[in-house]
């Protein structure tokens, strides 16, 4: 890594109002039980739990099993029973320009009036309601309404195909279905119901479980929109017209509140199930602690979906848990215009801005003009998710947008952990560009080798989790032993979490996670992360953004191949090229130089933001492509195969 000995402290003046100390360590340390006991008691439990966490079951966690709460009532009902009803909760805005504010005291009667509908169908504790929707206020509604009646939700990206949502669906054994009529797409409306009338079929192929589908008007672009009488209710007939007023129940800590499918590299999707007390705490403790929140004060603003579990944390429970004013956007960063991020941060004055590395190098590329032409100086803190952000991304980030002044938490974690495991305390940490830091107080984490050995300073080893947290999955929907055998099996013996990560820790006693241990290449038997020659390339003023993977050689086992797209002012050429590999011999190593460069005008990315390296390995070896359904443009790889010859 280049350019690791420039660190960022915080300032002074935030350091003296932020809501983590130093000594938070040291007391998570001495008795991490009653660390996260106070965790919890930031919560409102009906039923105040006497045990913190049993492991007797391992890896099967309990915590705060004899406790009850509802999370929905944590979300909504105890802030407007605390007389905030009046507060902002949701700062809606839609792709076309169209806007909603929504206070507490109005998201409890929605979230009552949904709640009050799926009690009429028939809907019980335990059922499984599926969400295939874009970014509307509904459903963050539909979310909070089954977790106020102990219905576990299975939220399914909107991007996802109809047979990515039937699998989800049949897997889940749903009951309903909540959809849109359709969705915007860079301005222009696209169908999205169709895709759930695909999904479910007719006849022998319906879904067996499905008894309705509930339909919000969005987009209204349809006027014979397909319809099954009996299955098929609009929204506004059914939610809108019922009671806003409910009277919630108390569920165990333990009872699942929603399940979320993540994609395995073969195999059917893997439905993890997390909790409600449990991932409830995590996500409102790393919500006040990481992003230093200002109850009442700050505007916050997570750019993800909630289709991903970013957007169940740090869009629906971690913020709302908390009281928090957010922005919810429905549409793309660049629709109307490449200003519309800024323009928003400017309008609401926006203090907490949380997005992705992909994001920003996108920014990058657009040039600095663009946010230089808005007043941000509302911003106090930025984060960063996703993936690794390479040292010179976090650099502009930090100067660009945060104005040097702004602390950016880049914050590590997986669908897996429900919350932040490794992150910089904003007022507390010194940070370097590019590494998440370390563990939080609370979270624990060792860098080790094949056989559980701790690793020296500088080596790359495999970052396990060697104790248990309160947000930790509690397993996969039906399947106990793959549960076991995917994130257990590999450091059985010493009870150890694995998910697949490397990283190691620098002379400076940081934290870097290099990527999956699957993007670590073999070139002539030295271990390159994938990471780690994205980030040099990226160095260089030329590029933008880069993705590397590892391609079959016959002389060195795996070769360097890379793709770059270049900032809008570049030349480029064979000079461009010979630069940019000797910019990672020297910030690596004369071995990490790729064999071959592609410069390419766009990289296949999901609409999450990845990019879909799996299938640039898949170009680079000459193979079909894999599947790109959840691509957010498949015709890249057209553009990338002409740039190749």
């Amino acid at each position: 890594m280049s350019n690791t000995d420039q660190v960022y402290p915080p300032s002074a003046e935030f350091a003296a109002q932020a809501n983590a100390t130093a000594e938070m360590y040291q007391r998570a340390k001495d008795d991490p039980n009653e660390f996260w006991a106070e965790q919890a008691r930031q919560l409102s439990w009906d039923t105040p739990f006497s045990t913190v966490l049993d492991w007797s079951d391992a890896p099967f966690a309990k915590w705060f099993a004899d406790g009850k709460l509802n999370v929905a009532v944590n979300c909504v009902d105890r802030h407007v029973d605390a007389g905030k009803g009046d507060r902002v909760a949701i700062h809606w805005i839609g792709e076309p320009g169209d806007t909603r504010d929504i206070t507490y005291s109005q998201l409890k009667d929605e979230v009552s009036k949904a709640a009050n509908y799926f009690t009429a169908i028939g809907l019980q504790t335990g059922d499984r309601v599926a969400i295939y929707m874009p970014m509307v206020p509904e459903a963050i509604i539909t979310m909070l309404a089954c977790a106020r009646l102990g219905l576990t939700h299975s939220v399914v990206f909107a991007g996802f195909s109809s047979a990515a949502l039937r699998a989800r669906v049949d897997d889940a054994a749903a009951k309903v279905v909540v959809t849109t009529d359709g969705q915007y797409r860079r301005g222009e409306p696209a169908p999205l119901k169709a895709a759930v009338d695909e999904a479910l079929g007719t006849g022998d192929d319906a879904a067996p479980s499905i008894e309705k589908v509930i339909v919000v008007r969005r987009t209204n672009h349809d006027p014979d929109l397909p319809w099954v009488d009996g299955r098929d209710v609009w929204w506004e007939d059914t939610v809108e017209e019922s009671s806003p007023v409910h009277e919630p129940e108390a569920f165990d800590a333990e009872h699942p509140l929603f399940l979320l499918y993540t994609s395995g590299t073969t195999g059917s999707p893997k439905g993890i199930v997390h909790s409600s007390g449990g991932y409830l705490t995590q996500a409102n403790y790393t919500f006040h602690n990481v992003f230093d929140h200002k109850e009442g004060r700050d505007v916050f603003w997570c750019t993800a979906d909630i289709g991903w579990v970013t957007g169940h944390t740090y869009i629906v429970y971690g913020p709302l848990s908390a009281g928090a004013t957010e922005i919810v956007y429905e549409g793309t960063p660049n629709s109307p215009d490449e200003h519309r991020h800024f323009n928003i941060i400017e309008k609401y004055g926006v203090t907490t801005y949380y997005t992705a590395p992909t994001l920003i190098r996108t920014f990058m590329k657009w040039g600095r003009e663009i946010p230089g032409a808005h007043d941000l100086t509302s911003l106090r803190l930025l984060g960063t998710v996703g993936e690794p952000i390479n040292p010179e991304a976090w650099r502009w980030y930090y100067d660009v947008i945060g104005g040097n002044r702004c602390p950016i938490v880049d914050t590590w974690w997986q669908t897996e952990t429900g919350g932040h495991m490794l992150a910089p305390l904003p007022g507390v940490t010194t940070c370097t560009p590019g590494s998440a830091m370390g563990p939080l107080p609370g979270i624990s984490a060792k860098i080790v080798d094949d056989n559980g050995n701790e690793l020296p300073t500088g080596e790359q080893g495999y970052l396990v989790l060697d104790q248990p947290w309160p947000g930790m999955l509690r397993g996969i929907w039906g399947d106990p032993q793959r549960f076991k055998d995917t994130y257990w099996s590999r450091f059985a013996e010493q009870g150890w979490y694995f998910a697949g990560d490397g990283a190691r820790y620098d002379e400076n006693g940081a934290l870097w996670v290099l990527g999956r241990v699957d993007d670590v290449m073999n070139v002539s038997g030295h271990r390159i992360s994938t990471a780690e020659v994205e980030s040099a390339l990226v160095a260089h003023p030329a590029v933008a953004e880069a993705a590397v993977i590892g391609a079959a050689d016959e002389t060195t086992g795996q070769g360097i191949v890379a793709f770059v797209i270049l900032m809008e002012h570049a030349t480029p050429g064979d000079e461009l090229i010979a630069e940019m590999r000797n910019q990672v011999a020297v910030d690596i190593s004369p071995i990490a130089k790729p064999r071959e460069i592609n410069i390419v005008p766009e990289l296949p990315k999901t609409r999450s933001g990845k990019i879909m390296r799996r299938l640039l390995k898949d170009v680079a070896e000459g193979r079909e492509l894999g599947d790109t359904s959840t691509l957010v443009d498949p015709s890249v790889f057209e553009a990338i195969r002409s740039q190749r010859g």
